[in-house]
C-alpha cells in the first residue's frame, strides 16, 4: 500500500513513517506544509493519504482543504485525517466530501499502533473510521432528532457502527449476541427511516450520510 503522510510536527512525521513502513508499506511522499500537499497527491495517487488537519503556513485547515480539493481530482481519493482535538465543522466537512474511504482520527490514536493501522488499512479500502470521540459529538449535534426515538442501547450500536465496527466486534464490546446487534441495528435503521441492511460497509455508509446530513435532523 502506497500512503502520502503531511505532518508539520517532525516527531510525529517520522513516528507515522516509522508505523506504516514497519506494517510493509510504502511511503510514496512526505509534506510538511499546506501547499505541499496537493501536489504531493496528485503526483503519487498514492492508495490513501495520512493528513493532519492544521498545518503551515496558516495553521488554520490546510491539510483538510488539500484534502477535499485532491479528492475532487481524485474521486474516492482515501483520506485519514488526523487531528489534535475534536473539531466537530472539520468532521462534518470531510464527510460532505464523501463517504466512502474517510477516517477522522485524533493525534492521540497514533500511539495506540493496531487502532491507528486498523484505521490507516480500513480507509484505504474504502471504509471509514471515525474516532469515538468524533462520533460523540457528531451525535450530540442531532438534538430535537430521529435520534430520540432510539433506545440508550440502540445509540450504543448506533455509535459503533458509525465507528466503522462489525457485528462481532459489537457484540464482543457491549457483550451481548450477534443476533441481538443484528435485532438492535435493524431497529435503528428503521427508526431513522433507512433501508434495514446488515451489510457491513453499507450499513455504516448509511448512518453516516444521515449523520453528515444536518437537513434530515429536523
Amino acid at each position: 500500500m502506497r500512503v502520502v503522510i503531511a505532518e508539520d510536527n517532525a516527531l510525529l512525521r517520522e513516528g507515522l513513517i516509522l508505523l506504516v513502513t514497519s506494517a510493509g508499506h510504502e511511503v510514496a511522499a512526505v509534506a510538511g506544509t499546506g501547499p505541499e500537499v496537493l501536489p504531493a497527491l496528485l503526483e503519487q495517487h498514492p492508495d490513501v493519504a495520512v493528513l493532519d488537519v492544521r498545518m503551515p503556513p496558516g495553521f488554520r485547515d490546510e491539510g483538510l482543504r488539500a484534502a477535499l480539493a485532491a479528492r475532487e481530482k481524485i474521486p474516492n481519493l482515501p483520506v485519514l485525517v488526523l487531528s489534535q482535538y475534536v473539531e466537530e465543522s472539520y468532521a462534518a466537512e470531510l464527510l460532505r466530501g464523501g463517504n466512502s474511504g474517510i477516517g477522522y482520527l485524533l493525534k492521540d490514536r497514533v500511539g495506540r499502533v493496531d487502532e491507528f493501522l486498523d484505521a490507516l488499512e480500513r480507509v484505504a479500502a474504502g471504509g471509514t473510521a471515525l474516532d469515538p470521540e468524533v462520533v460523540t459529538e457528531l451525535l450530540i449535534r442531532r438534538r430535537d432528532s430521529p435520534l430520540d426515538s432510539l433506545t440508550p442501547r440502540e445509540r450504543e450500536v448506533l455509535k459503533l457502527m458509525a465507528e466503522g465496527h462489525d457485528n462481532t466486534t459489537i457484540a464482543r464490546t457491549l457483550v451481548v449476541t450477534e443476533r441481538a446487534v443484528s435485532k438492535h441495528i435493524g431497529n435503528v435503521f428503521l427508526k431513522l427511516g433507512l433501508p434495514p441492511s446488515d451489510s457491513g460497509h453499507r450499513r455504516v455508509l448509511a448512518v453516516l450520510t444521515y449523520l453528515k446530513n444536518p437537513s434530515t435532523a429536523v
